[in-house]
């Protein structure tokens, strides 16, 4: 009895040890992929310069992402249930390094197209894979746990790959190849980690050979107007982080005449920690709360940004990145927690789709009308449009949210 006592105890550490190395394995999975979408952000305006083209194509190469985020969510959104999570994340961080790999020798405006379109499909597998591995990991401490850690972890790797990219670009030489090798070494040592982490769902190497491939993502229509609300409140959050990724550098070159690579990296690090520090702090505010919230501080973070602008004013364009960063933080958690809580348990995982798919439109859609707007009239006009935009979606979306409580 003893002996056995003395050899259990070696083996519940062993068990514990490895489930904590493949929580921080998969977080910085899940982190390391987020980075490769915002490594480019302070490195536009340098391939602005250099390869010469205009405002609206700046907007479309970042868009294109969405291609490959839509790609992984309706076409591969499955894969790690069928293939196991491990094998899937593996497949994931491979695609990142391609993407890195023709960053890094991009020399004309396609390459940045595919490499980006590359990026958004890395992520929209492995953010997916990440966030199942880990609530399969967690499940029996704190189901919730698991959503706030790979949250973090997504918007932890935005700030942080905007801010390592600028200040390389800003301080060291090649600042168009020298991010990408450190994000090259950043993938290598993640892909490390993932070969030691443990794997949750088990399946034969052969079931690579039956994945399907079919798209799933609808809103059944019992719950389509309960629908509405966390809809357009993702749209409105990810239009806001898309802003920052996509357009703060020029903003803050044309506008506030600051062309530090740095600062525009530190700007997006601002937004992103804005929205980790949000997400871990209001664990216990009602997803309603949340979204309701989100939806009122949209208002002034578009006022401050515009303000910002127009007076050229760097400290309102802090203000109005940190207010941006709550917002987007609270919509984004709260309203994904509200279409969980809505969505039939037999087709969460197409609601859920459906859901995501109206935050990568939100990531794409309102930065590809700036581009155009800015070729037509000012940039500033073009934001004041935008912001006039989000802010009508804002005010949509919470007279749904307040209809949907009434119901």
């Amino acid at each position: 009895m003893a002996r056995a006592g003395n050899t259990s105890v070696p083996s519940i550490a062993r068990s514990e040890f490895g489930r904590t190395a493949t929580i921080i394995a998969v977080a910085s999975m899940i982190g390391a992929l987020f980075a490769g979408s915002t490594v480019a952000t302070p490195l536009y305006i340098v391939y602005m310069q250099q390869l010469g083209f205009s405002q609206i194509t700046l907007t479309l190469i970042y868009a294109v992402y969405v291609v490959g985020n839509l790609t992984a969510l309706l076409i591969f959104g499955r894969m790690s249930d069928q293939v196991g999570r491990r094998r899937t994340a593996v497949i994931a961080i491979g695609i990142a390094i391609v993407g890195a790999f023709v960053f890094l020798f991009a020399h004309g405006i396609a390459s940045l197209y595919i490499a980006r379109v590359l990026s958004g499909l890395a992520i929209g597998i492995g953010a997916g894979t990440g966030t199942a591995w880990l609530a399969e990991l967690i499940a029996e401490q704190d189901r919730s746990r698991a959503t706030v850690i790979a949250t973090i972890a997504n918007f932890t790797g935005l700030g942080v790959g905007a801010l390592i990219a600028g200040l390389l670009a800003e301080y060291v030489a090649f600042p168009l190849r020298t991010p990408f090798i450190v994000y090259l070494a950043v993938l290598v040592v993640v892909a490390a980690l993932l070969a030691f982490a443990r794997e949750t769902v088990r399946r034969p190497f052969a079931a690579l050979a039956q994945l399907s491939v079919r798209p799933r993502a609808n809103v059944p229509p019992s719950i389509r107007t309960q629908f509405v609300a966390p809809a357009v409140t993702g749209f409105g959050a990810m239009s806001l982080v898309a802003f920052f990724a996509a357009l703060a550098p020029t903003v803050l070159a044309g506008e506030l005449h600051i062309t530090s690579h740095a600062v525009a990296g530190a700007i997006f690090l601002e937004l992103a920690s804005a929205v980790a520090f949000v997400i871990a702090l209001t664990r216990s505010m009602s997803s309603r709360a949340a979204m309701l919230w989100s939806l009122g501080l949209m208002l002034p973070s578009l006022v401050l940004l515009v303000t910002a602008q127009f007076l050229e004013s760097l400290g309102l364009m802090i203000a109005a990145t940190a207010t941006s960063g709550v917002a987007a933080g609270l919509g984004y958690r709260g309203s994904l927690q509200l279409v969980n809580q809505i969505a039939p348990n037999d087709r969460r995982a197409e609601v859920v789709s459906a859901y995501f798919i109206c935050c990568f439109l939100g990531n794409a859609l309102p930065v590809i009308g700036i581009g155009v707007l800015s070729t037509l009239i000012s940039s500033t006009v073009a934001s004041l449009v935008f912001a006039t935009t989000i802010a009508v979606f804002a005010v949509v979306a919470l007279v749904f949210g307040l209809k949907y409580h009434a119901d």
